[in-house]
């Protein structure tokens, strides 16, 4: 049914088999679930694994390959024919396997990056994963939330949606509850409807789902859709300009080696086949596979620790990050607000110590005397608290009976200090029915809720005489510019200069305690004034006084710090809060040592090039509001910082998209902010960004060191056959040897390199330039020279032999010799920086069983019968094993004492 609007709500709900008030039975959700499948869209763009074969093998290089073995099949080599489809089927496997294997925990990280939702299950509110929405779900909309499956409103409080992703419509659409009149209306239209990818921009409402999946108005257009080609990651374009550049040299090179052994009388067919197993060998065709293999293994790790990555490419920018760019509450903070301090006309009351008598006097505060009047003004202030508030209390799930709050921490501690002196808040709600709301803008830094005070008209409060009443919170300096007058016992007194200065000292006194501190106010109305505007709703008000809530740092963030800053990584923190609070839980956490701090209001004023200034020596900014934040990550890259931004609001979203990291927050993010970010904090906790950053160094050192390894590799191989010819010798390695080569050595050592643990001083070094070259920092140097190396040793090697006997095994100690040293080389590439014998050959299990698998291989290719034949190999003897096997160490010792020689540089210059 697509016309739901022309429905009244409860005509929708009962079609739908539903209830407002209790929602779906969770059996009946899981039935539901089972016939209508999970709500989320067909993602065409994933490779399927028939395509991923289907690019194996289609592969230019494979192709070559496949070519070769034509050409031996029609030149009457049928066994070189077979064996070279055999390598081509082997490495298609491989390839098949590694990028198949990322597409699955890419697709696996996909599905937990889905946005939540809070629905009405069994009586209750609870959130659920938007995958597992049904027809019928009752659907709690707050601003923030992308609209996650399309529904028929049942409530609509001053509710906009911006629709564009549907209508294109970039302004936000006023909602109605309301039945729609007319037919066939189009969908920018039917203000009673929210669509699944729409933006909550303002208000609250509740809708009941009608439609998820591709059943709904994005699963049309995403029908529609043919194919999404995936972008390749920034290092994934490098390490392919990377290739090209070698497959030129290599065509030089092989055009020599193939022109050498022409001029020396060589079969023109082995010389061909040589030439392409050279080009097959020297290129690394299998690297863009295992940097995705490696990226997505990461992205794993990283989940593990509370860090989900929402794209790949964020995977390599971490590495590279200077500056993180913090929200204090939540992040660096326990997001576990609990209220310690009321304060009305300066007269302090401290909750944790007072609570028994407190609650005494408040619950029955109406038969209090005048000299009793601040209990009474401490009821008024819990009172406006927990009425201007949408959060909620509900038992706690795990069945002790403990009442726990549900939504905004801030306004769940409100709630739940007024549940401490027995003011319920859903009796409250009872009592003084909400009829309208200005919700909290990060702009205003303020909420109003009107009530209906008709029930109360002969009460005692200050509001008796008026049928309406305004509630207000918000922040004190934010409140104080719209409130005239202050409540003091039972009358209303002006906001004069010694009041306002009692309660900016109140305030400040507080906040330099690391208190976040909220002004409470009131307004009676004679006039419900329209909802929308605020300007006329936060007027005159009425101030009432302080609630302090204190918010401790998490215990480990200070050694996060700690550690981000030996790394050479600068923490700021960015927050909404007052400075002095802010100050004062940057100065414990060590993020800030020389108390400065900027505000939004200095922000606004300041110029760019000012600014630009500013960042580098202030580590504090507060009070500021989410295009600020825009400004400061703008300022610190022009700086050519690399910076990481946290956010968790709409708004935030320009600046997480600016940084070179965006970084969302999982239990208090909006859905939009979550879309955003590169990546999505699960725990909201500052010290996950700095696993998350270590781990992405590791991820790049990881595949620097596959790439010098293989690069190293394939240089040998190259110099092994580009010398032989200039020293009169036949042909030193075989088309086949060479493919096997290739195959082994590439294959489990080069993606067992992509597990290697963190090296020891990750985090004691500066960050990466992130547009360095993977050749940068030595690594091309060490390539020529382990290449150089391996290939002269096992040239030599093999040369002795040849001159001894040239007609004996010659050929097969240089094929077992180079062999055996490039596993040399991947036991000794493991470290940068310290000895294999000090990481120990455990610490990396897969790398230990990938060489001795691939030693026990090179055995059986040279003893067994049938892989002698295969291969052309011929047996050692004890001592020409033993001679390739203990030469081939040559290249292990030298990379282990060019590590050592650079320990011993490092320890000297430590010392001076």
């Amino acid at each position: 049914m697509s016309d739901w609007y022309k429905l009244k709500d409860s005509e929708a709900v009962r079609q739908l088999e539903s209830d407002v008030e209790f929602g779906l039975s969770t059996e009946e959700a899981l039935q539901r679930l089972e016939e209508y499948g999970p709500n989320e869209l067909i993602e065409r763009g994933v490779k399927n694994p028939w395509r991923i074969l289907w690019e194996q093998v289609t592969a230019i290089m494979v192709l070559i390959l496949i070519a070769a073995a034509i050409v031996s099949l029609i030149l009457g080599e049928p066994l070189d024919a077979a064996v070279i489809m055999i390598i081509v089927v082997l490495n298609a496997i491989l390839g098949f396997t590694q990028e198949n294997r990322a597409e699955q925990a890419i697709a696996a990280l996909k599905k937990l990056a889905v946005p939540t939702v809070k629905v009405r299950r069994d009586g209750q509110i609870v959130e659920i994963s938007s995958r597992e929405l049904v027809p019928g779900d009752i659907m709690l909309l707050e601003v923030g939330n992308k609209v996650s499956a399309d529904g028929r409103l049942l409530q609509s409080i001053n509710l906009q949606i911006e629709e564009a992703a549907l209508t294109g419509e970039s302004h936000p659409v006023y909602k109605s509850a309301e039945e729609l009149p007319g037919k066939d209306l189009p969908l920018g239209d039917r203000f009673n409807m929210v669509h699944m990818g729409t933006v909550v921009t303002y208000g609250r409402g509740t809708a009941i789902v009608t439609s998820t999946g591709m059943n709904t108005e994005l699963g049309g257009i995403a029908d529609m859709l043919q194919t999404v080609e995936r972008e390749p990651t920034p290092l994934q374009r490098r390490l392919d300009q990377l290739g090209k550049i070698l497959a030129v040299a290599t065509l030089v090179i092989i055009i020599i080696v193939v022109g050498l052994g022409l001029l020396r009388g060589e079969d023109w067919r082995t010389m061909l086949l040589t030439g392409i197993s050279m080009a097959v060998a020297a290129i690394p065709e299998g690297l863009p596979a295992v940097v995705t293999i490696t990226l997505a293994l990461g992205s794993r790790r990283m989940l593990k620790r509370n860090a989900l990555i929402r794209k790949l490419p964020a995977v390599e920018t971490l590495g590279s990050v200077t500056v993180i760019c913090s929200d204090k509450t939540g992040t660096l903070t326990e997001n576990r607000m609990k209220v310690t301090v009321l304060d009305v006309v300066g007269e302090t009351f401290d909750v944790s110590t007072s609570v028994e008598r407190a609650s005494a006097m408040l619950i029955d505060d109406t038969e209090r005397d005048d000299d009793e009047r601040p209990e009474r003004n401490l009821a008024l202030l819990l009172r406006a608290a927990a009425l201007c508030n949408d959060a909620i209390l509900q038992e706690s799930p795990n069945g002790t009976g403990e009442l726990v709050a549900v939504g905004d921490p801030t306004e769940g501690a409100l709630v739940l200090a007024a549940a401490q002196f027995g003011l319920n808040k859903e009796s409250l709600d009872a009592e003084w029915p909400r009829i309208a709301e200005a919700p909290f803008t990060s702009e205003r830094k303020r909420m109003t809720t009107i009530h209906d005070a008709g029930a109360h008209s002969n009460d005692h409060w200050p509001w008796s005489q008026a049928p309406y009443v305004a509630f207000a919170k918000g922040a004190v300096d934010s409140l104080l510019e719209v409130a005239n007058d202050v409540w003091v016992g039972d009358r209303t007194v002006p906001m004069k200069s010694d009041m306002l200065e009692r309660i900016n000292n109140a305030n400040a006194r507080l906040a330099e305690k690391g208190q976040r501190v909220l002004g409470v106010a009131f307004r009676p109305l004679n006039n419900l004034p329209a909802a929308t505007h605020e300007e006329e709703i936060e007027s005159d008000l009425i101030f009432i006084g302080l609630i302090g809530m204190l918010d401790p740092p998490r215990p480990e963030v200070k050694e996060a710090v700690a550690t981000s800053k030996l790394a050479g990584i600068r923490p700021i923190m960015i927050t909404g809060d007052h400075p002095l609070t802010a100050q004062h839980i940057a100065s414990e956490l060590d993020i800030s040592l020389n108390g400065q701090a900027i505000t939004g209001g200095e922000l606004s004023e300041m110029q760019p090039e000012s600014l630009r200034q500013r960042v580098e020596r202030v580590d504090v900014f507060a009070r500021v509001s989410p295009e600020h934040k825009l400004n400061i990550v703008e300022a610190l890259q022009d700086n050519r910082q690399v910076v990481a931004m946290t956010g968790d609001g709409v708004n935030d979203a320009p600046a997480l998209k600016k940084a070179d990291i965006g970084v969302a927050m999982g239990i208090t993010g909006t859905d939009v902010s979550k879309e955003a970010a590169d990546m999505v904090l699960l725990d909201d906790n500052f010290a996950t960004i700095v696993a998350a950053i270590e781990e992405g160094r590791v991820i790049y050192d990881n595949i620097r060191k596959f790439i010098k390894y293989i690069l190293s590799s394939n240089t040998g191989e190259i110099l092994v056959m580009l010398i032989a010819p200039f020293l009169g010798m036949p042909l030193p390695l075989l088309p086949l040897q060479i493919l096997w080569i290739n195959l082994v050595t590439d294959g489990l050592p080069g993606l067992a390199l992509a597990v290697e643990p963190a090296e020891k001083g990750t985090m004691k070094r500066p960050p990466y330039e992130p547009g360095e070259s993977v050749l940068s920092r030595g690594a091309g140097r060490q390539i020529i020279w382990i290449g150089s190396l391996m290939g002269f040793v096992s040239l030599g090697v093999g040369f002795r032999a040849w001159l001894v006997d040239s007609d004996g095994a010659w050929q097969t100690m240089i094929f077992t010799t180079l062999t055996l040293a490039q596993m040399g080389n991947a036991l000794a590439i493991r470290s940068n920086r310290d000895s294999l014998f000090k990481i120990g050959f455990r610490s990396n299990m897969s790398m230990l069983w990938a060489v001795l698998l691939t030693f026990v291989l090179q055995l059986a290719v040279i003893y067994v019968p049938l892989l002698q034949d295969v291969f052309n190999t011929k047996p050692l003897s004890a001592m020409e094993l033993v001679i390739s096997l203990v030469l081939s160490t040559i290249v292990f010792w030298a990379v282990e004492m060019e590590k050592w020689i650079v320990r011993r540089r490092i320890s000297k210059e430590a010392k001076l």
